[in-house]
C-alpha cells in the first residue's frame, strides 16, 4: 500500500521501456537508460520495467563488438548492459517481464540484480507509483 514506510514503491516513479534500441552511430552518448539514471537522481527514486524487445537489455551478454564499415572501425557503440549495471548500482530496481524474456529463448542469464516480473504484475501496481512514464 502506498504511504506504508516499508513499501518499496512509495514515492517512486515507474519507467517502462518497451522498444529495444535497434542501433545507429549517432546514439553513442545518450539513450533511455542514461535518461533513466538522470530521472532516478532528479525524481528521488525510480523503478524500470523492461518489456517487449527491450528485455534483451537484461541478458548478460558480451559488449557489442566493433562495427566495421568499409575501412573504418567504430568501437564506441553503446552497451545497454552497462547502462543497466549503472542503474542497479544507483539503487534503481530493474524488472523484466517474464513472458517477454522467455520468448527470446536465450540461454544467457540475466544481468545480476535484474528481477523477473510475472505478466501483468507490475501493471497491477501502477496506482502505487507516484508517476508512470514510458521511455
Amino acid at each position: 500500500m502506498a504511504g506504508d514506510p516499508t513499501d518499496p514503491t512509495d514515492g517512486r516513479v515507474l519507467a517502462i521501456v518497451e522498444r529495444g534500441y535497434r542501433g545507429a552511430l549517432d546514439k553513442q552518448f545518450f539513450d533511455e537508460l542514461y535518461l533513466a539514471t538522470e530521472l532516478h537522481r532528479q525524481l528521488g527514486g525510480l523503478d524500470v520495467l523492461l518489456r517487449g524487445s527491450a528485455v534483451g537489455y537484461a541478458l548478460d551478454a558480451a559488449p557489442p563488438p566493433p562495427l566495421r564499415i568499409g575501412n573504418r572501425t567504430v568501437d564506441t557503440l553503446t552497451d545497454p548492459r552497462q547502462g543497466l549495471r549503472t542503474l542497479l548500482g544507483a539503487g534503481v530496481r530493474v524488472l523484466v517481464e517474464e513472458p517477454d524474456i522467455a520468448a527470446l529463448r536465450s540461454p544467457l542469464p540475466l544481468v545480476d540484480g535484474v528481477e523477473l516480473a510475472p505478466a501483468g504484475a507490475t501493471a497491477a501496481r501502477w496506482a502505487e507509483y507516484r508517476m508512470v512514464v514510458f521511455l
